[in-house]
């Protein structure tokens, strides 16, 4: 069943960071069908990101404005859509691609063509009475998945001394994502009273964990392990822990430098600390573990942890289809993070999961570190059964927006509903 298009609008709204960002709103013929959708940004990004286009004017919004990504919606693609009937997304997406003629979406920028890519696709959903997962999934998708909650933030995430930019919870143990959620939120307000006793700040970073100055990764996972003891559970069997290192953000002339732990290492002097911490401590993943251009480095640090452990690629792969397969031919980590704006169209998000999907490689379903209220990725976390996803702490609105909207949908599939969490310890 094809879909015409009635009207394409875009307007510029404000992101979880105060700075502008795109929100498209598409209307189909049949039954006046809607679907919104609002673009995401990142702070910590990969070179080979398609283009987040700003207008770059200092007089407005400290050249942060979208101004000219919206136009592009509502003039160049709108002219392009309006009128037209189209058999799927895929058809859409195919066309804006074209439309933008670069190999990074610079013409008219990846956060205007995501926007309508998804909203069309929401669109679509709505016009068949469906929840935008069933839709997505051919409900198939029924996997709630299990959710790293960023709850210490660090690097470009906070204004604190900490290289590592995420420290994450993983509650494997959960039953269910209501109570994964219940048990995630425990153990962060438990942190919280624990790092006040000690004196430390408990302001939040962009992702709505805590920023403490802390002096080292083992003193903030040292924190996060008296926490989940305070909260009545065990860490290593009800949670595990996570780590985005960010290292592109701290890789210096071929060294990593560590500066809060005053360590300036080599790729191999890196991994051995790696390997140190996931000694010491439960943690099931690591991500970004090497910087994005040291591929040597990947592929050593796969070879030691790859076996034991979660390797996820963010700035690696940039949710690049092509990139990805080069990075599996390489043997370079065994995951991917998925974040539908470092590609831009939802029909390119769906190729490189089905990809790694094909290369045993793990899917993590992400948000960006400057959000909005728009619930999408959970969506796409549970229609494509990717049983992780990264959505930040458990506090501001732009993050627990997604937990809630998984609570949603876990309540509409009812006893269809399985959480991943037994799962994905036999995944790595």
């Amino acid at each position: 069943m094809s879909s015409k298009i009635k009207s394409v609008r875009a307007i510029e709204i404000l992101d979880s960071r105060g700075y502008p960002t795109i929100e498209a709103k598409i209307v189909l013929e049949e039954g006046n069908a809607i679907g919104i959708c609002a673009v995401p940004s990142g702070a910590s990004t990969g070179k080979l990101e398609a283009c987040e286009l700003r207008d770059n004017d200092p007089k407005r919004y400290l050249g942060k404005g979208v101004s000219k990504a919206v136009e592009n919606v509502n003039k160049i693609i709108a002219e392009k859509l309006v009128g037209s009937e189209f058999k799927n997304f895929q058809e859409v997406d195919e066309i804006l691609i074209k439309l933008d003629g670069t190999k990074n979406k610079s013409n008219l920028g990846a956060n205007a063509i995501l926007a309508v890519s998804l909203a069309f696709a929401k669109a679509c959903a709505n016009s068949k009475n469906q929840q935008f997962f069933e839709f997505l999934g051919d409900n198939q998708g029924n996997i709630l998945p299990v959710p790293m909650m960023n709850i210490i933030n660090g690097g470009k995430h906070a204004d604190n001394p900490i290289d590592i930019q995420e420290f994450m919870i993983a509650p494997i143990r959960a039953t269910s994502i209501k109570d994964a959620i219940r048990m995630g939120a425990e153990v962060f307000h438990h942190l919280k009273n624990l790092l006040k006793k000690n004196f430390h700040n408990t302001n939040v970073g962009d992702e709505g964990g805590f920023a403490p100055q802390l002096k080292s990764s083992a003193q903030a996972l040292d924190f996060i392990a008296k926490a989940v003891e305070q909260a009545g559970y065990k860490l290593g069997s009800d949670f595990m822990l996570a780590l985005d290192c960010a290292s592109s953000e701290f890789y210096k002339n071929n060294f990593y430098e560590i500066s809060a732990e005053n360590k300036k290492l080599n790729s191999s002097e890196l991994v051995k600390y790696y390997e140190e911490l996931v000694n010491s401590y439960p943690i099931f993943s690591i991500e970004d573990g090497c910087a994005e251009d040291d591929h040597l480095g990947w592929q050593e640090l796969t070879a030691k942890l790859g076996k034991k452990i979660q390797l996820v690629g963010d700035d690696l792969f940039v949710t690049n289809p092509d990139i990805l397969k080069q990075g599996i031919a390489k043997n370079m980590a065994n995951a991917v993070l998925i974040k539908v704006n470092q590609i831009g169209t939802l029909s390119e998000t769906l190729e490189t999961i089905n990809i790694a999907k094909k290369a045993n490689y793990n899917n993590i379903i992400s948000h960006r570190s400057a959000e909005t209220e728009d619930a999408t990725i959970a969506h796409i976390a549970v229609a494509t059964n990717s049983m992780q996803i990264k959505t930040g702490s458990l506090c501001r609105s732009d993050r627990t927006a997604k937990y809630n909207e998984l609570i949603r949908i876990e309540e509409r599939l009812g006893s269809m509903a399985k959480y991943a969490g037994k799962m994905i310890l036999k995944n790595i």
